[in-house]
């Protein structure tokens, strides 16, 4: 079967199943607003199958997510909005209009040239949608990490940024005491702003770093659950699990630690 054939038949199977009378009667009651949870949930599983190096999970994982793209498009064409047809024109004009050392007569040097250049391509799109402003297109939807990132990014094109990590770290020291400095006071709404705060600028040493502070923290999150899985195994053994002290956990978890950099955890 052709890529054509293929897509054709995914667009023909997405409109059977959103066909009243016949369809399917949850992919039915569905809209643009209930869609949108399961194409983020889709997305993420692709990097994680990506993260894991499964190719295999990786090809299912990316029909999963092609196919979010053909139920929001089929939901458009219901309303006379577009079609998935418009969809795949429009990226890919995109693409060629963004790419003019490929498609084009412009020539780009290297990476760096062809990376402002694309931004500035960027810049172009979002004024002629009347998106004057550097931060009004960053998608509000977006993991905040991710936004926060994003934000400073844009906000470093004019200057508004420190010139080496050592800069956010400082202010990472400073946010952390003004942390601590509101704890005792009780005032949830302050404590989450004093949080929030910290939170931000230590995106923004990620960027520094070159650090995807989303990856950073899946693996953190991995890392913990490898331990902790050490943790809980040695102790249902025993026959101890939720009665050891936080002092015989962490004797465990130095262990787990221990045997990790040995490659067998």
């Amino acid at each position: 079967m052709t890529a054509k054939a293929a897509i054709d038949d995914l667009i023909d199977l997405m409109a059977a199943l959103r066909t009243p009378g016949s369809g399917c009667p949850w992919d039915l009651e569905q809209n643009f607003r209930t869609i949108a949870p399961y194409t983020i949930e889709e997305a993420y599983e692709v990097a994680d199958a990506i993260e894991r190096g499964d190719l295999h999970e990786l090809k299912s994982e990316l029909g999963d997510l092609l196919f979010q793209t053909v139920f929001h498009a089929r939901m458009a064409e219901e309303k006379g909005a577009f079609r998935f047809e418009d969809v795949a024109r429009a990226i890919a004009d995109k693409m060629r209009a963004r790419h003019p050392h490929v498609f084009g007569d412009a020539g780009a040097r290297d990476a760096e040239e062809q990376t402002r250049r694309w931004e500035a391509q960027k810049a172009d799109e979002r004024a002629a949608l009347g998106k004057t402003g550097l931060l009004d297109d960053v998608p509000v939807a977006l993991p905040g990490l991710t936004r926060a990132v994003k934000l400073q990014k844009r906000a470093a094109r004019i200057g508004f940024d420190w010139k080496k990590p050592r800069d956010v770290l400082d202010k990472i020291a400073e946010e952390t005491s003004e942390l601590v400095e509101i704890l005792d006071s009780g005032d949830v709404s302050k404590i989450e702003d004093e949080f929030g705060d910290l939170l931000f600028v230590i995106a923004n040493l990620s960027r520094h770093l070159n650090v995807d502070p989303e990856a950073a923290l899946r693996r953190a999150n991995e890392k913990f659950s490898r331990r902790f899985r050490h943790i809980e195994r040695r102790l249902s053994d025993e026959g101890r699990l939720g009665q050891a002290s936080l002092e015989e956990m962490e004797a465990l978890w130095s262990e787990a630690k221990a045997i990790e950099r040995q490659g067998r955890l």
